[in-house]
């Protein structure tokens, strides 16, 4: 297994492979929960070493599915002696698994009583585990929206001794949390204690020193002339998504908007609560900014001050251009609350996209919606449809089982047109698309009987100059907006 599957997501895969066989379903006992880092994982002023895999059978597209996370808990679930966790079975009774790599052992404990909201829970889990040392815990957990959704995401913590609070990575796509609250898992807790660049056994310790000292100058030299990470995080991207016509805005039909330089980093800088913000220990590109003393307008945290974990690129970019949402506020709210109630933003985000144009080309009404008027940009028909998602309710409950089931739902209950469905629904295999325009060119070839032949790229050729593909004829170049059959084909 070493030898031949080295690596947080090689690990998983074999895990999974001998746990399930070829007709298992995510809703079996033997689907599996792997988590696993790599054999760098935890190393200290390594960057990005805090990363996890995690991996299952996905309840959206009824295959394999790994998604990656930040957080504590990978490292420390290594420092505890394990390369890879895996978790089968199920449990009529909510357990609470800890894996204490400083007391040396495993404990499963019925729960009762816990908190749903993964902030509450993981706040009380940290306190309760860490014996003072609140830094030595970390914490895995779903919310709500895993257990009435297919989309549910995981929750990893990490503590922010600055600002003295248990902060959130997400592996977010797949539903991976809806995997885990299924199995009747409230939270998995790992304990570790101190970290150092031995504690993860380097069989060169010095070598290790050298390299990594060398990544991270780099990084530090180079990122504020560059991506600005440490600083304003991935919302760098959404100057550049839109510069390049490829923010994914009103359900992927344009990939630009007047209104990008109201949700992207020139305002995001002025948002984020300053100080270091790497989600593992000596990561010097320190991305997982946030935005302290936010005050939501809706939900059960209405009028409440809280801390934002985010947002990152694709949180922007889908709960916000691609719903046709160009107020940052909003989209921090739903980035709040999609972590709190244990929902993939990405999958929300196109969800709401398609569902929006949808309702714009008459293929379902407010008599379907429960009389939510779900126009692009209608902020707060988006936020209550997000609550109803975490809560199993209304017009929610059906959004929450993800596009490609919400296509067979609307042409079997509402009559609307499966053809124009296939065309609007933004998912691959039942997986949400991720938040990148992507394009390509369709070229009409006289010499191939104008049989389209595709080329990808950025560029828009006009008619008549020589085909960047076949320079000998002078084909007719048709421009596609998006990979989807756009309303108009512009040439």
């Amino acid at each position: 297994m070493k030898k031949i599957f080295i690596g947080g997501k090689g690990f998983d895969l074999w895990l999974l492979w001998n746990a399930v066989k070829s007709d298992t379903k995510w809703t079996d006992p033997e689907n599996a929960i792997c988590i696993a880092s790599g054999p760098m994982g935890g190393t200290p002023s390594y960057p990005g070493s805090g990363k996890s895999i995690v991996t299952a059978i996905s309840p959206i597209t009824e295959s394999v599915m790994d998604s990656n996370v930040g957080g504590y808990f990978g490292p420390y679930l290594k420092f505890s002696g394990f390369d890879a966790l895996e978790i089968q079975g199920k449990t009529s009774q909510e357990l609470v698994i800890l894996v204490d790599g400083v007391d040396q052992k495993i404990q499963l404990m019925e729960s009762d009583g816990l908190p749903e909201d993964a902030y509450e829970l993981s706040a009380l889990l940290t306190n309760h585990f860490a014996n003072g040392k609140p830094r030595s815990i970390s914490v895995v957990s779903a919310g709500p929206g895993a257990k009435h959704t297919l989309i549910g995401c995981l929750n990893f913590t990490w503590y922010d001794a600055k600002r003295k609070r248990t902060r959130y990575k997400q592996a977010g796509r797949g539903g991976m949390g809806t995997v885990f609250a299924d199995k009747g898992i409230k939270a998995i807790v790992a304990r570790w204690d101190s970290v150092n660049l031995a504690t993860n056994n380097p069989a060169d310790k010095e070598a290790l020193k050298i390299v990594a000292k060398m990544h991270s100058r780099e990084i530090t030299e180079l990122d504020p002339k560059q991506n600005e990470m440490a600083k304003i995080g991935t919302t760098h991207l959404v100057p550049i998504m839109n510069d390049f016509d490829l923010l994914p805005t009103h359900n992927f039909q344009y990939g630009q908007h007047p209104g990008a330089n109201l949700i992207g980093r020139d305002v995001y800088q002025h948002l984020f609560d300053p100080g270091f913000d790497g989600c593992w220990m000596g990561c010097t590109v320190a991305c997982a900014h946030g935005v302290r003393d936010f005050v939501p307008f809706t939900g059960p945290y209405k009028g409440q001050k809280v801390f934002v974990d985010g947002p990152e690129y694709e949180t922007i970019a889908g709960c916000g251009s691609n719903i046709g949402i160009f107020d940052p506020f909003t989209i921090l709210e739903m980035n709040f609350y999609c972590d709190a109630y244990g929902l993939d933003t990405i999958s929300v985000g196109t969800g709401i996209a398609f569902v929006m144009e949808c309702f714009e080309l008459g293929l379902i009404n407010q008599s379907h919606t429960g009389g939510l008027a779900l126009h692009f940009g209608n902020r707060a028909a988006a936020l209550e449809l997000l609550h109803q998602m975490a809560q199993g309710e209304g017009f929610g409950k059906v959004v929450g089982q993800g596009i490609r089931k919400m296509k067979a739902i609307f042409a079997a209950e509402y009559d609307a047109d499966p053809a124009i469905m296939q065309d609007i629904g933004m998912e691959a295999k039942g997986l949400e698309f991720a938040e990148y325009v992507s394009k390509e060119c369709i070229i009409l070839c006289p010499r191939l009987s104008r049989r389209p032949r595709p080329f990808i790229g950025f560029r828009c050729f006009a008619p008549g100059l020589d085909c960047a593909v076949c320079a000998s004829c002078h084909g007719t170049i048709l421009y596609l907006k998006t990979i989807k059959t756009p309303r108009t084909l512009p040439k």
